[in-house]
């Protein structure tokens, strides 16, 4: 399998009408992978009841929006692991940091050891 791309015109970034512009590579999908469809392809490969899955999938969901806002880095063996960054407004002593600086947050995901070294063997194919 290859992962398909389509070509797309960028311009400079922070340069007044895009400056000097280049194209580039850009990963296009192939469609969903839904609960219900990774359920039944889980289903297929184990011993595992559909509605097992399901139940576990949804209690994994919970489990790690707890750990998450407990400030625990969530480890999913090989699958990687999640954790939440902030970003926060500059203030001029340490002193006038308080939660009120925090402007944003977000998950961020980093693949395990078995998903990296899969995106260096894939192939590519222009769309």
């Amino acid at each position: 399998m290859s992962i398909k791309f389509k070509v797309i015109e960028k311009g400079q970034p922070g340069v007044a009408g895009g400056g000097e512009k280049k194209f580039y590579a850009s990963a296009q999908s192939s469609g969903d992978m839904t609960l219900t469809k990774l359920t039944k392809s889980i289903e297929k490969v184990s011993t595992v009841s559909g509605a097992d899955i399901r139940a576990v999938l949804y209690a994994m969901v919970d489990v790690m929006k707890d750990a998450l806002a407990d400030g625990q880095i969530v480890r999913l063996g090989d699958l990687g692991s999640l954790r939440i960054s902030i970003s926060s407004n500059g203030e001029d002593t340490a002193d006038k940091v308080s939660a009120k600086s925090v402007k944003a947050a977000r998950t961020i995901f980093t693949p395990g050891a078995e998903l990296k070294n899969q995106l260096k063997n894939m192939k590519y194919e222009k769309a």
